[in-house]
């Protein structure tokens, strides 16, 4: 059975499985998805508890798996961790992993912790051989989007909310922005303001006083912001990269890897091929191909050309070249390529009525 974060403690509330594999890169609800099966368990009885680490090239899988079936002189119910924090087990640990779900102990709970899987391991033999005996719980990041809610629903659960109508919007907003890509530290904040402030209304200013300004920025989520054409979040996550001393290489190079990507995706439909089949062959997945897909009818006559000579010039820029027609700095440049990115992917203006020429958007452009 596979489950997501969110509906784990109402499966833990109709009964206990044998087996449970919790995999994300979300530290807070990896975290909170272990305590709950830990809590659940213990309160069924299972009150030993064995740790193990699985890490580096040598690893003992029959003293670790072995270990799970010696029962305790004193406790008859026992909860069984398992850590793999690279998320491969390696040949031995596969066949382990795999003969240890076909026969799982009795009188135990077996958790298995995993970092974020890529396809692969999702279709490995060991994982599909856990995920059949007992129930996977996929954590995934909070979504920039779902954050304001997210943070609306933990505030409620500690008592507090925002004021309603557009001023709770924005105090939430604020939140987010503050917040993003820092689960964790969301955490930190909404525990602050628990302290700071009784259970009721809170306002817009006493979130501001309260919440600092912890977001991580993820130079991958930039491309979702530029393709999805929110302008001032992508300046926003560039400024919030450059304080947090991100390479500007890498942020050109994840930048100029879309623009790349575009423009293999419109040859595509230049040449015929449906989107869907395009996007399949250039290997567009999660996040990013809702994104792309909402550009189907822009794509086809959107000028990518420039861009793409705007991402070389840019690289140059980022690797100290000059030239006079884009700015000096190098996170200027950057941010002048993600605005002239968003710009070219934005619907073409409608013709006038009167049969006027509509006058092209002119690029902002940015000097430094």
């Amino acid at each position: 059975m596979q489950l997501r974060a969110d509906q784990l403690r109402q499966a833990l509330a109709r009964g206990l499985a044998p087996l449970y594999v919790v995999h994300g890169d979300e530290p807070l609800l990896a975290q909170e998805a272990a305590d709950a099966i830990r809590q659940a368990a213990r309160a069924a009885g299972y009150t030993e508890r064995q740790v193990h680490n699985v890490a580096g090239a040598h690893v003992d899988w029959s003293g670790i798996l072995g270990a799970s079936a010696e029962m305790s002189l004193f406790a008859q119910l026992q909860l069984i961790e398992i850590r793999i924090p690279s998320g491969k087990p390696g040949k031995d640990g596969s066949e382990a992993l795999q003969r240890y779900a076909a026969r799982l102990p009795d009188d135990t709970i077996t958790l298995v912790s995993l970092p974020k899987l890529d396809g692969s391991q999702l279709k490995s033999a060991w994982f599909g051989a856990l995920d059949a005996a007992g129930v996977s719980v996929r954590v995934d990041p909070v979504d920039r989007r779902a954050l304001p809610q997210w943070l609306a629903q933990r505030l409620a659960a500690q008592g507090q909310r925002v004021q309603d109508g557009e001023p709770g919007q924005h105090a939430l907003a604020f939140f987010a922005d503050r917040v993003e890509g820092n689960l964790l530290a969301a955490h930190q904040e909404l525990a602050k303001l628990a302290l700071l402030y009784p259970a009721g209304v809170l306002t817009a200013e006493q979130i501001e006083q309260a919440v600092l300004n912890v977001a991580r920025y993820d130079v991958f989520k930039l491309g979702e912001a530029v393709l999805g054409g929110d302008a001032a979040r992508a300046l926003r996550m560039l400024e919030g990269l450059q304080a947090e001393g991100e390479a500007a290489v890498l942020v050109h190079w994840s930048l100029a890897d879309d623009i790349r990507l575009l423009c293999r995706l419109q040859t595509a439909l230049q040449g015929g091929r449906p989107m869907a089949m395009a996007m399949r062959e250039q290997r567009v997945w999660g996040a990013k191909e809702k994104l792309v897909e909402r550009l189907a009818d822009r794509l086809r006559d959107a000028p990518l050309a420039p861009l793409l000579q705007g991402a070389h010039v840019c690289d140059g820029i980022v690797k100290g070249l000059r030239d006079p027609a884009w700015p000096g700095d190098p996170w200027q440049a950057l941010r002048q390529l993600a605005l002239f990115t968003i710009q070219a992917l934005q619907p073409q203006p409608k013709a006038r009525r009167d049969g006027a020429p509509v006058p092209p958007r002119l690029p902002l452009v940015l000097r430094g």
